[in-house]
Parts: structure tokens; C-alpha cells; sequence
């Protein structure tokens, strides 16, 4: 079962922002470092998703736990600009979900050698050395899977929750019929 650890989504206003006047208006909730990151960064709470806005107008909602806490994120991003007059109302140009991670186990140990060449040299990168697990790129799919030893698989790019529960669904009969470690 996948169980969703973050929801990206972005969207643009057809504004350009002061973002230091931003920050300095919306105040402790907006932190904004020039020298460190072009962007401001701004969280309603210490554990709600974080937004990330650029001088272009342009901003991107991450760590949502669904799609509905990401849209109700960007939802209380606008009303707060909206109230601050620094948008003339609470709507954006577009908005879309662009990137959901999901987290599952297949219950076993992984060979990731043997899954490396089973799932196909061509789709997968395996470089103990560089990183421990395996990353498979399926065919046809937006998603992008990391699989460790332990089981555990990450499977990430994926640009609506079906994609990813599909990815999974055929990872785990493609798993299934390939080696695994006794």
C-alpha cells in the first residue's frame, strides 16, 4: 500500500513582488534571505507545508500530505496576499499538482544486483558506491522508482496519485517474477 509522504504542486500570478516588502509585510510566517536563496519562503505553522515564492510571481507548495492540503495551502497563500492587497484578488493564473512521493514496502529483501538486471540495464542505475539504492526509471511512465535492499521503495514524479499506485502495481509483479534474496 503507498502511503503519500509529500504533494508538490505550483502555480503562477500575474504579479512580479518586492519580496523583501512581502516578508517585511506578511512578517514572522515569510523568511527571506536574498544571499541564501533568490526565493522567500513562507509556512502558516512550524509543521505546514512550505511555499516557496519568487519575485516572478511564480510559487511552488511542498510538503502537502494530499492534494486537498496543498490546494487548501495555496488557497490561504492567496487570501493572504488578496487581504494584503498585494494581489487584487485570490486567484492565480494556473495551479497544478505537479509531483506526488510516495512511500511502500514490498514486504522482502531486495537482490538489487539481480534487480538491476532483471528490471533491465537500460531503465535502472545501480551504484552501491554512490548512492545504496537502485533507481528504475519504468517504461512509459512519468514515475521514478528507488528501491533498497530492505524493501522499502520511494516512488517519486509521479503527476496524479494513480500513476504512482499503478508504477507500484506493476513494480511489485515485476518484482515477484525477478530474483529476490531468500
Amino acid at each position: 500500500m503507498l502511503e503519500i509522504v509529500n504533494v508538490v504542486g505550483s502555480g503562477s500570478l500575474d504579479a512580479e513582488f518586492d519580496l523583501e516588502r512581502v516578508a517585511a509585510d506578511i512578517g514572522s510566517i515569510a523568511d527571506y534571505d536574498p544571499d541564501k536563496y533568490p526565493g522567500m519562503y513562507l509556512r502558516f505553522a512550524e509543521d505546514a507545508p512550505l511555499i516557496t515564492v519568487y519575485r516572478t510571481g511564480k510559487y511552488i507548495v511542498t510538503g502537502a500530505d494530499s492534494e486537498a492540503e496543498a490546494q487548501a495551502i495555496r488557497e490561504r497563500f492567496l487570501d493572504l496576499l488578496a487581504d494584503n492587497g498585494m494581489i487584487t484578488a485570490p486567484d492565480d493564473e494556473w495551479f497544478r499538482i505537479q509531483n506526488f512521493v510516495c512511500t511502500a514496502e514490498l514486504e522482502e529483501p531486495l537482490n538489487l544486483n539481480a534487480l538491476a538486471i532483471g528490471l533491465g540495464l537500460e531503465s535502472t542505475e545501480y551504484e552501491p558506491e554512490q548512492f545504496p539504492g537502485l533507481i528504475y526509471r519504468p517504461t512509459g511512465a512519468d514515475s521514478v522508482v528507488l528501491l533498497f535492499a530492505s524493501g522499502r521503495v520511494v516512488i517519486t514524479g509521479s503527476p496524479n496519485l494513480d500513476e504512482a499506485e499503478e508504477t507500484f502495481t506493476a513494480l511489485q509483479e515485476a518484482v515477484t517474477d525477478l530474483l529476490t534474496v531468500d
